[in-house]
């Protein structure tokens, strides 16, 4: 896949809204990720699933490794932090808003060494999270939600991390 050339202060076009009968196109999103945050491409993501209240990718440790053989603690750490992203933006494109997300502050915790492939997933931290966020952007317009992440090498749990993201609000017509 080539990775078209990104400018800086130049915000990348939009991924057209799902249609409201269908689900979201997973690949179709990710396709457009890797365009939209060119470093997307490196990051090793192999699969992305939607299950219940969360989101989860498959991830291949090579592309990720540090000078000891293990996952590297800064790329760990940046699929986490997109992760939540990916949840928030998804979350909104179901509710058919195109809106802006960003990380508004983040955590993490490493627990084991990554030594294989990977699953890392991302869930609201409140099981009212989303019901919470769908309040403030509707009484607001803007809104913020805490999201867990946690990367499971196999069975073990090597990495724990935590996200607030904010939704930004409508920019004036």
């Amino acid at each position: 896949m080539t990775v078209t050339s990104r400018q800086p202060g130049i915000p990348h076009p939009r991924l057209a809204l799902p249609s409201t009968q269908a689900p979201e196109d997973l690949k179709a999103f990710q396709r457009w990720l890797n365009e939209a945050i060119p470093m997307v491409s490196q990051l090793g993501i192999q699969a992305m699933y939607q299950q219940d209240d969360g989101l989860e990718w498959q991830l291949a440790l090579a592309p990720n490794l540090n000078d000891k053989g293990t996952g590297f603690g800064g790329a760990l750490t940046a699929q986490a932090t997109l992760l939540g992203w990916c949840w928030v933006t998804l979350w909104l494109r179901q509710q058919g808003l195109a809106r802006d997300v960003v990380v508004a502050e983040a955590s993490q915790r490493f627990l084991a060494p990554v030594t294989q492939d990977y699953r890392l997933r991302c869930q609201p931290s409140e099981v009212d999270g989303p019901q919470q966020l769908q309040k403030q952007l509707r009484e607001r317009d803007k809104g913020r939600i805490q999201l867990t992440q946690q990367l499971y090498c196999g069975e073990t749990l090597c990495l724990e991390a935590s996200g607030n993201y904010a939704v930004l609000p409508q920019p004036p017509a």
